[in-house]
């Protein structure tokens, strides 16, 4: 099992694409996948709408996420966000560790 966390950051003028470069230029990034727990913290960029950035953020479990909430890095992250006028936009999913069925397995292109 895993919790997965799509964070959704939508800006003005380039902020979210701002916000992402100075997250791993500081090297949050960088401590956030060090963290344990942490199975992935990963920017994409929307083609739809370039003002919007999507963050997906995996943890192994609540405890290893909570953990994460309380740790001083959330002040900086949280300063970032002021910083750049970032608002949010969060869906939660929780994954099972299944297997796909061969109907859906047949879909996937590897």
């Amino acid at each position: 099992m895993s919790i997965i966390i799509h964070i959704y950051y939508t800006g003005k003028n380039g902020a979210a694409r701002k916000f992402a470069e100075e997250m791993i230029s500081l090297g949050i990034v960088k401590k956030i996948l060090e963290e344990s727990g942490n199975e992935g913290y990963e920017y994409f960029l929307s083609v739809n709408d370039p003002e919007t950035l999507l963050l997906v953020d995996r943890w192994k479990d609540q405890k290893a996420l909570d953990e994460h909430h309380a740790s001083p890095m959330m002040k900086k992250i949280f300063a970032l966000r002021e910083k750049y006028d970032l608002h949010m936009r969060v869906e939660r999913f929780i994954s099972e560790d299944t297997k796909l069925s061969d109907e859906n397995e047949a879909f996937i292109r590897k």
